[in-house]
C-alpha cells in the first residue's frame, strides 16, 4: 500500500506560493521606490524654480523639504542595493535529490521554503522600514513644499501695485 502524501504535497505547494508572493511583493516595492525617486527628481527643480525670487525667509525654509527629499531618495536607493531574496529550492540541490524518495523530496522542499521565508523576512523588513520612512519623508516634503508655494503666491499677489483710477466727479458748467 502506497503512503498518502497529499498533505505534504499541499504544504510544499503552499509554501512555494508564499515564497513567490514574498518575492513579487519585494519586486513591487522596488518598482514603487523607483517611481518615487523619479517623481522626486522631477519635482525638486519645479519647486525650486517656482520659489525663485521669493522672500528670503521662504527660500531659507526651502531647506527643510529639500533635505527630506534627499533623505527619501537615499533611503529608496538603499532598497535597490539590498540582497536578492532566496527562492527556496536551488538547482544545485537537484543532483542530491535524485536519489531521494518522493516523501524526502517533499520534506526537503518544505524545509527549504521555510528557511527561505525566514531569511527573506529579515531582508524585506529592512526594505519595508526604509520604504515607509522614505514615503513619509516624501509626503512631509510635498506638504511643506505646497505650503511654501501657496505662501509665495499669496505674498506675490500682495506685492503687485494696485491701480487706482481717479474719476473727476465735478462737472463743468
Amino acid at each position: 500500500m502506497e503512503e498518502d502524501l497529499r498533505h505534504l504535497e499541499f504544504l510544499a505547494v503552499n509554501s512555494k506560493e508564499i515564497i513567490e508572493k514574498q518575492v513579487d511583493s519585494y519586486r513591487q516595492q522596488h518598482s514603487y521606490a523607483g517611481t518615487i525617486i523619479g517623481f522626486t527628481v522631477l519635482f525638486i527643480p519645479f519647486f525650486l524654480n517656482s520659489l525663485d525670487g521669493s522672500l528670503q525667509i521662504l527660500e531659507f525654509i526651502t531647506i527643510v523639504p529639500i533635505a527630506c527629499f534627499i533623505i527619501s531618495i537615499l533611503l529608496m536607493l538603499s532598497i535597490f542595493k539590498g540582497k536578492p531574496l532566496d527562492q527556496a529550492l536551488s538547482v544545485e540541490k537537484y543532483q542530491t535529490l535524485i536519489q531521494k524518495s518522493y516523501k524526502e523530496i517533499l520534506l526537503f522542499e518544505i524545509e527549504a521554503n521555510k528557511v527561505s521565508y525566514i531569511k527573506n523576512g529579515t531582508i524585506t523588513r529592512k526594505g519595508n522600514k526604509r520604504y515607509s520612512i522614505g514615503v513619509g519623508l516624501t509626503t512631509i516634503a510635498i506638504m511643506i513644499a505646497i505650503m511654501l508655494l501657496l505662501s509665495n503666491s499669496f505674498i506675490a499677489i500682495e506685492k503687485l501695485p494696485t491701480k487706482v483710477q481717479v474719476v473727476n466727479t465735478t462737472q463743468k458748467k
